[in-house]
């Protein structure tokens, strides 16, 4: 029953996911066509501010709900953050837990930032770690649907 519920739950969380990546693909395309310049509109920064947004979103749907959730299938317990990505990474869930450590504490970096030409600054790091955000993802997809605990992905 509990492993029914869970596959319905992750049927959910990668639906989210996925509409969740289609949005950071867009800000991330009109991010870098805004490129880099000494100021910017208030438009282009509240595009700056869409992306770090969308960004850290994408990470903990991706971290805090699919991964999770994929866990509880392979019944395996609860463990902090990090210990869990070197444990999913050793299982081939995701392919870097470093690089997810380093997406997570980006996230926070962006979340805690109160000053607005601080996350203009994020935006090429947010970017380049967007693009390996988005294949961990992948490599998670393509975990799951091995399993075929779900339709293909």
């Amino acid at each position: 029953m509990k492993t029914t519920l869970n596959k319905e739950l992750l049927i959910e969380e990668t639906h989210l996911l996925q509409r969740a990546i289609e949005t950071l693909n867009l800000s991330i395309d009109k991010c870098q066509a805004i490129g880099i310049k000494e100021l910017y509109s208030f438009e282009e920064m509240e595009s700056f501010d869409s992306l770090t947004s969308k960004f850290n979103r994408t990470a903990d749907i991706f971290t805090q709900k699919v991964l999770r959730t994929v866990w509880a299938l392979l019944h395996e317990p609860y463990v902090p953050f990090i210990d869990f990505m070197n444990n999913a990474e050793k299982v081939e869930l995701i392919n870097s837990a470093d690089i997810l450590i380093e997406i997570r504490d980006l996230r926070n970096q962006i979340a805690h930032e109160y000053i607005p030409e601080a996350i203009q600054n994020l935006v090429p790091e947010v970017i380049t770690y967007s693009h390996h955000l988005i294949e961990n993802i992948n490599s998670t997809f393509q975990f799951i649907n091995k399993r075929e605990w779900i339709n293909t992905i």
